[in-house]
């Protein structure tokens, strides 16, 4: 395949700390083997998320100065709302400060003890706001999705039949929601078919449940719709985007993934008291409605942003320069999940550590060794994020481990990312000698975050 080049010019740049074998020893060490509690000073290519971590355009920048911080009917605010419904084509636009924010007020209203939300795959935070509220997160992911060496063009789907095994177990009634993960983060950043979508919308108003999209990376989605699915060849990326939206009832977003902003997110909905009590609980926790927790300028960064990541030669680059980084690494016999994602690689981490068990963490051994040999900053997305105990307080191991390296949106270069895959090959090449972690402190939800570990 032909090189394909940044479709950008830099034109403002920060420099990176260097740091020391022996540095990073310490700094592992201080910050109890987890990563989320190092100083970001301390890394040299920071991939631990995508999320608010991209760099913004000339344009986004130049809007910020146009933001009007007016309390109450910011002109910021109806042009982000004007975006968002050509965009969505939904009746109500809530801003919120970031995704979870979102999350928050939409399952602390739907939520609570004896119901039960299903996805194809829901996110850490997503999982924690549903918890937080007694109910129960059920992920119905399709099979060839849980194989990382599959090649499947839609791995992201959501297993119909076994969704509405459940539905019929549970009962509709107990289920007020069912979410589709475009793309599927936790799946490997696996895209989700329209068919799939249409065939679940369907499924879900045969059963009277709502029917929402997670859209924190519906333009990367909608590009491999437009590349895998025959019919959409020659649809717009918008054009996906507005038939994807049109299928659900509402959605959520974290726009500091595909809306290219550092902050920001959206609950939108088309049922009129759902949305009258979601924009009372946003005055209790987030600001008016024509603010939502944001800044004016934040939110016409937002609306900016949100044209901006559907455009084509963006995506293709974006999606390319992601798979460059899976060529690499699958020819000198890398496990990772395949076909590779949208916004991130993922290693199969218990293949690459097949001697680590589950319950002693190897994603967690390979970030830290990612870290350690070269500075880098990956996400384990496993036992640790994901594990949970039986009654027995035995571990319940999730079906994958792996180490997410989210790449930031308009950030890296192509060297960056070579050094990146560099550094996976030399840790590769001395995986044998890798020792897994054993937690000594967690939170009761998504302890991740804190947890503190050490190596066993």
């Amino acid at each position: 395949m032909a090189i394909i080049i940044e479709p950008f010019r830099i034109k403002s740049v920060e420099p990176i700390h260097f740091t020391t074998f022996e540095q990073r020893k310490q700094i592992l060490a201080d910050s109890f083997y987890n990563l989320f509690l190092i100083k970001s000073d301390d890394v040299l290519i920071d991939l631990l998320t995508d999320s608010g971590t991209g760099a913004m355009s000339s344009k986004q920048w130049a809007s910020i100065m146009l933001g009007d911080e007016s309390y109450a009917g910011s002109p910021s605010y109806y042009k982000f709302e004007s975006v968002m419904k050509k965009i969505t084509g939904f009746k109500h636009i809530i801003p919120t400060h970031q995704g979870r924010a979102a999350e928050k007020i939409i399952y602390s209203i739907l939520g609570g003890k004896g119901k039960y939300f299903v996805s194809n795959t829901f996110f850490d935070t997503t999982r924690g706001n549903i918890e937080y509220t007694g109910a129960e997160a059920y992920d119905f992911l399709t099979e060839e999705g849980k194989i990382p060496h599959v090649e499947a063009p839609f791995k992201g789907n959501i297993d119909l039949p076994s969704l509405e095994k459940f539905i019929l177990e549970k009962g509709p009634e107990n289920i007020p929601l069912c979410v589709m993960t475009i793309t599927n983060n936790s799946g490997g950043g696996q895209p989700v078919s329209m068919q799939n979508m249409k065939e679940t919308a369907v499924l879900c108003k045969k059963y009277g449940i709502l029917f929402f999209l997670d859209a924190c990376r519906f333009a990367e989605n909608a590009c491999f719709i437009k590349m895998r699915e025959p019919s959409y060849e020659s649809k717009s990326i918008l054009e996906i985007a507005q038939e994807c939206f049109q299928l659900a009832v509402g959605g959520t977003m974290s726009a500091k993934k595909d809306a290219l902003v550092n902050i920001g997110g959206w609950l939108a909905l088309n049922d009129n008291e759902l949305a009258q009590q979601a924009r009372n609980m946003l005055i209790m926790t987030e600001g008016f409605p024509t603010y939502g927790g944001l800044a004016g300028r934040d939110l016409e960064a937002m609306a900016q942003g949100l044209i901006e990541s559907m455009d084509e030669d963006y995506l293709k680059y974006r999606l390319r320069s992601i798979e460059y980084m899976g060529e690499k690494l699958t020819a000198v016999g890398i496990p990772i999940i395949r076909p590779t994602g949208g916004h991130a690689l993922y290693i199969d981490a218990k293949a690459f550590l097949s001697h680590i068990p589950s319950h002693h963490l190897p994603g967690v051994a390979l970030v830290n060794e990612l870290y350690l040999l070269g500075g880098i900053r990956g996400v384990e997305i496993g036992s640790l994020m994901f594990g949970k105990y039986d009654d027995n307080k035995a571990p319940i191991a999730p079906p994958m481990e792996l180490v997410r390296l989210a790449i930031p949106r308009r950030v890296y270069t192509q060297t960056h990312i070579d050094y990146v895959i560099e550094k996976i090959i030399e840790v590769y090449e001395n995986r044998r000698n890798l020792r897994g972690y054993e937690i000594i402190y967690e939170s009761p939800l998504l302890r991740h975050f804190t947890a503190r570990l050490k190596p066993i």
